[in-house]
């Protein structure tokens, strides 16, 4: 793509309403821009981002037989009403009317929605488990919305569900998702710590949320040292859940089982919660399952979200410094940028134009930045935007056959040879 015919209003200065690293960064580096207070616009580098997370999401679901479908975003008031919770949700809920004065709301989230489907389809004990997930955007009308896309009123999230035909199955299910969210996280290139967590309004007895540990953290976190000595992809579920992890809201020095000696103090962005709740929504909905014997029961139900657009001002909160974002290469925007260290030099961009038609045949997450700007402006912008690696083309290097590669995570600058390029690339 190239960098002058993208919508990429950048800022050099910190705009004022923004509190957090990661709302600062996003409107410095053109990837967002608030239309009414907690509601964006996401602009085509963030939106980048948040597909390629989107992208992980959905591999990891898959891996687990998760299948993905889609659930609008606008509810029947019948459907809450028949679980009990549309009087007691509270004013987060956005109530709507339509012309025929039938009762609307605007979904905070899917449990309803996904039992009556469920429900409908009559599902056989021999089918079950069933697993299911959709990536869609929802509305919780919050209070005082801040820190830009951390805690916004539109938000994009990941939520999955499961059915079963009794405990077991249940408990198999929630092991899976565990699992399955370690992997999404480590993927992302960052630490996450699952910790036990309060069920909140949606219910139920089991829960963990997954924390992202990073400085600018809301949470404080209390985690046993042995976990951080875990390679997630070797981590048994009953091991992985074993090791002590709770959030301020929930831990209890007194109570605590690891010695002060062995307990990590972190803090911790909460970027995903699951849910094992049992029958809270079959039963009062009427999904049922018949089993073996011939006899009717509730299905047994657990929930799986993750927040994806709050992922991205997560993952810019663990991945920072003071040029700007530093994305780990799996949701970088572009894993590579092409410059010209001369605009004004022939050879240096046509040689550049060279490079990013060639590069760009192999997977098409190449930018270039042709634009007639500073070789000085186009660097800070891309490392503000957090590029990962850098191409700067220039008469000195062409002249050896050669060009500069900068590194955005260690920052060192080498020259390499125009032959190797593509094998560089590749290895990105």
């Amino acid at each position: 793509m190239r960098l002058s015919q993208l919508l990429f209003p950048t800022l050099r200065d910190d705009p004022k309403e923004a509190q957090v690293v990661s709302h600062r960064l996003m409107l410095r580096a053109g990837m967002i821009r608030q239309n009414v207070a907690g509601i964006y616009t996401w602009l085509p580098m963030g939106l980048r981002v948040l597909r390629k997370i989107e992208g992980i999401v959905r591999e990891e679901m898959a891996a687990i037989g998760c299948g993905e479908l889609l659930m609008p975003t606008l509810q029947p008031a019948e459907l809450w009403q028949e679980s009990g919770r549309y009087d007691s949700y509270g004013k987060e809920m956005l109530r709507i009317k339509d012309r025929h004065e039938r009762d609307l709301l605007y979904g905070p989230t899917n449990e309803e929605m996904i039992t009556a489907l469920v429900r409908d389809c009559k599902p056989s004990y021999r089918d079950m488990p069933k697993l299911a997930y959709h990536i869609q955007w929802k509305f919780r009308d919050e209070i005082r919305p801040r820190f830009g896309v951390m805690r916004g009123r539109e938000f994009l999230m990941k939520d999955a569900y499961s059915f079963a035909a009794d405990k077991a199955g249940a408990e198999a299910a929630y092991e899976s998702f565990f699992m399955a969210y370690l992997k999404i996280f480590s993927r992302l290139g960052v630490t996450a710590v699952p910790v036990r967590a309060a069920t909140g309004p949606i219910g139920g007895d089991l829960s963990h949320e997954f924390h992202i540990l990073a400085e600018t953290g809301e949470s404080q976190v209390y985690v046993d040292k042995a976990y951080f000595a875990e390679n997630v992809n070797e981590l048994m579920f009953t091991k992985a859940k074993g090791y002590y992890a709770a959030a301020d809201e929930l831990h209890d020095p007194s109570q605590c089982p690891i010695p002060p000696e062995q307990l990590a103090t972190k803090r911790g962005i909460e970027v995903g919660h699951i849910f094992y709740f049992g029958t809270k929504y079959s039963a009062a909905m009427g999904a049922t399952v018949t089993v073996a014997n011939a006899q009717s029961v509730p299905l047994e139900m657990g929930a799986y979200g993750i927040g994806v657009s709050r992922l991205v001002g997560a993952l810019i909160e663990a991945h920072h410094d003071a040029g700007g974002i530093r994305w780990p290469v799996s949701v970088a925007p572009y894993r590579l940028a092409i410059v010209a260290a001369k605009p004004d030099d022939e050879d240096s961009v046509s040689k550049a134009e060279q490079i990013y038609r060639n590069l760009s045949q192999l997977d098409g997450d190449v930018l270039f930045d042709d634009r007639p700007e500073r070789m000085g402006t186009k660097l800070a912008d891309l490392e503000l935007l957090g590029i990962p690696h850098v191409f700067v083309v220039g008469p000195k290097g062409l002249e050896n056959g050669m060009v500069d590669w900068k590194e955005r995570a260690s920052g060192k600058t080498t020259a390499v040879p125009l032959a190797g390029l593509e094998h560089l690339y590749a290895h990105f």
